[in-house]
């Protein structure tokens, strides 16, 4: 698995969204969820992986299918 970008900056109350390729393709278990390692920096939508700056700092996005996990470094930045 893979997540584009490795790295992001968004700023606070803006989005960005991320990607995950989960190999390999036929993979039995592909639903990638996804998840934030600090939500009061950066949320992400948990199907989408859509992500909004909060408040200026950096979280780790983690996307995860079938025991599988990637990440992406994300800083947020004031507005």
């Amino acid at each position: 698995m893979t997540v584009t970008p490795t790295t992001a900056s968004v700023a606070v109350g803006s989005t960005t969204t991320l990607a995950a390729s989960v190999t390999p393709s036929n993979a039995t278990e592909s639903a990638v969820s996804w998840s934030s390692s600090d939500t009061t920096i950066a949320t992400v939508d948990s199907s989408t992986g859509v992500v909004t700056g909060v408040a200026a700092g950096s979280a780790t996005i983690t996307a995860s299918a079938g025991g599988v996990t990637a990440t992406s470094a994300v800083t947020v930045t004031a507005a």
